[in-house]
């Protein structure tokens, strides 16, 4: 929702982590930079800047997003979900234990990119889960033990369902 507007800067608000948010922005920022500099979400990483790497994914609507490719004013009206609000969930633990993190500068990317996935897809197939993983790039892993976080959850949910 636009709250006001002039000098090349508008009062915004956005949908965050299930709160309304405040924000000044101009028509050229992107989402991260909103996220990051008017908010103070610092998840979402700034990184390649044209889409290629992940760093920057927050969900809008429920999908996967990169959000350096996104202009804030395309996110009115839209509920977003950035890491900070997957504190705990089951992917993250799980990233946790199945060691799929290293330098962990793409994993919030990563987390949430998987939470979509296993929202999305919830009998997800090998070929499924490699699919979506392809949207982000690790540059010190080799995806397999992103791969086994992913499963670990798929398995936990078929044994105790609504888990994620």
């Amino acid at each position: 929702m636009m709250l006001s507007h002039g000098k090349g800067k508008s009062v915004v608000q956005f949908h965050v982590n299930g709160e309304t948010r405040e924000a000044i922005i101009r028509s050229g920022d992107t989402l991260l930079q909103t996220l990051r500099g008017q908010l103070g979400l610092s998840g979402a990483k700034p990184a390649c800047g044209n889409g290629d790497c992940g760093a920057c994914t927050i969900l809008m609507d429920g999908k996967p997003v990169h959000s350096c490719l996104v202009l804030s004013i395309e996110a009115l009206n839209k509920s977003l979900l950035t890491i900070e609000e997957l504190k705990d969930s089951p992917i993250q633990k799980a990233f946790v234990e199945k060691w799929a993190i290293q330098c962990g500068y793409c994993t919030p990317g990563f987390v949430l990119n998987c939470h979509a996935l296993l929202q999305a897809h919830p009998d997800a197939s090998d070929e499924t889960i490699e699919e979506w993983l392809e949207s982000n790039l690790c540059r010190c892993t080799g995806y397999a033990e992103i791969k086994e976080a992913v499963k670990s959850v798929l398995d936990a949910e078929k044994k105790n369902p609504r888990l994620t």
